[in-house]
């Protein structure tokens, strides 16, 4: 009887490796389950600097058990309660409403490295965010300009993106003029500043004065144009955060003051904002003195609508019309906490994570593919004073 040794000790490649293990390197890639996976998940977390918060909250989040792990927390200055990931993944951007010094009235943009592979942040630079009380950051598509709000200043500012990673100096500051007939409008009030999908152009919501703003970007300089779009609201609606569909020319703004959701088409060609119509809120089976809608988000696939109310705290929820672009209204569902002021739908389409300010907690919910309403899973993350969610993956 003839006896056989192991393939992978007798019979090797002309490389040197055994024929069995480059069989497995060649076919690995194809499986990926065969191999170990070491993709990691994090979570930053913008917080008000009360309740004894720790400033921006870096967590390693569990998708298996819904759980997660601090990693590093950062208190550069008070108050960082608005993010924004660059495209590449590797810097965030903070909006701290503490100035650079105790008697400067404005806030602070700092932008911090991303540690590769374990997502911890490390401090670039910082900047004048050039206005009183920034509230909002964002980037365009392309990572080269930073856009601010702010709410108390009632203006808007974008910065260029350095070499580093960093922010320059303020490049565009745009004060904004005016006032609308609700008691808290009696100025401007900058609350978002939304790219375009292509970059070309940025909606800023002013809820002060009831406007949606189109300026026109110059990448290039990191600035915005001198001669905008205004886009009148109705008066007293407030608009606050603004969502652009993924496919589809149309876009929806969440209007604090009145607790509704205005729906616009986008004109492909200039970016110009067409009013459609406009679908409340609040829920009828509930009742509450104070109501003030907060964000809005859509499904990856641009299916299903979300957007938050703090007072009836709770989210909701609108199917979005493939061929029209206007919403249906589905239901609510209570957020599992206290002012959901922020909240992210995941960028795999499977949770959604709801940032409960006043409650002290990010609550998880799943999102069921066919119905698009959340349901609740029981879990949540304890974070003083949550105001804002970013998810980034790392391989």
């Amino acid at each position: 009887m003839k006896k056989f040794l192991p393939l992978s000790s007798t019979i090797r490649s002309r490389s040197g490796i055994p024929t069995v293990l480059l069989l497995f390197l060649l076919v690995a890639p194809f499986y990926p389950n065969t191999m170990a996976q070491t993709s990691k998940e994090i979570l930053y977390i913008g917080t008000y600097s009360q309740n004894d918060s720790k400033g921006i909250y870096v967590l390693e989040f569990d998708r298996s058990s819904l759980s997660a792990t601090v990693l590093q927390t950062v208190h550069d200055k008070k108050n960082p309660t608005f993010l924004a990931l660059h495209p590449s993944g590797k810097f965030l951007y903070a909006a701290y409403r503490e100035g650079q010094h105790a008697e400067d009235p404005n806030g602070t943009i700092a932008a911090y490295a991303i540690e590769a592979g374990t997502g911890r942040l490390s401090l670039v630079n910082w900047v004048s965010s050039a206005g009183a009380s920034p509230c909002h950051i964002s980037l365009d598509p392309s990572g080269n300009v930073v856009f601010v709000s702010h709410y108390q200043g009632g203006n808007l500012a974008t910065f260029k993106v350095l070499d580093s990673g960093g922010v320059s100096e303020a490049v565009s500051f745009v004060q904004h003029k005016g006032s609308s007939i609700h008691p808290n409008q009696t100025k401007p009030h900058m609350h978002a500043m939304i790219p375009s999908l292509d970059g070309k152009w940025v909606y800023a919501s002013d809820l002060g004065i009831d406007q949606l703003v189109k300026y026109n970007v110059n990448i290039r300089k990191g600035s915005v144009g001198d001669n905008p779009k205004v886009f009148h609201v109705k008066a007293g609606s407030g608009p606050r955060h603004f969502v652009i569909h993924p496919v589809l020319p149309y876009a929806y703004s969440v209007e604090e003051l009145s607790n509704t959701v205005g729906i616009y088409a986008v004109d492909p060609k200039d970016g110009d904002l067409t009013f459609l119509s406009r679908v409340e809120m609040l829920s009828p089976a509930l009742h509450s003195d104070y109501n003030a809608a907060a964000d809005i988000h859509l499904s990856v696939d641009g299916t299903w609508l979300y957007a938050s109310n703090r007072g009836q705290d709770n989210l909701a929820i609108y199917r979005v019309d493939q061929n029209t672009g206007l919403l249906e209204l589905q239901g609510h569902i209570p957020t599992g906490g206290q002012h959901p002021r922020n909240f992210k739908v995941d960028e795999k389409g499977d949770l959604l994570l709801v940032a409960n300010m006043e409650s002290d907690n990010v609550v998880i919910f799943t999102i069921p593919e066919d119905t698009g309403i959340p349901e609740p899973t029981g879990k949540s993350i304890s974070i003083p004073r949550a105001v804002f969610i970013e998810q980034l993956f790392i391989d």
